[in-house]
């Protein structure tokens, strides 16, 4: 199993409930997906928030820096949160 498959306890993108907020802690791995992520603006420190899901369930919308991105589930189980304080 790759590295960053091994995330530790903590949140993903996935586990937000729709109009949760939270902060980006990390992106997970090193690859072109990773970099394809930091590339649209998915970057450690920035506020996040989940808008809704598609009918089925995926894509998944998000609001991040005033803006509206979709993403595939396995792309957002690739970005870790901040733990809650």
């Amino acid at each position: 199993m790759p590295a960053f498959m091994e995330a530790p306890a903590s949140r993903l993108l996935t586990d937000l409930q729709p109009g949760e907020s939270a902060v980006i802690a990390e992106i997970l791995g090193d690859d072109s997906l990773a970099m394809r992520l930091m590339e649209m603006g998915i970057l450690e420190g920035e506020g996040i928030s989940l808008i809704g899901y598609a009918p089925l369930g995926d894509p998944i919308e998000f609001e991040i820096r005033g803006y509206r991105i979709s993403l595939r589930a396995a792309e957002a189980r690739r970005v870790r949160l901040e733990a809650a304080s």
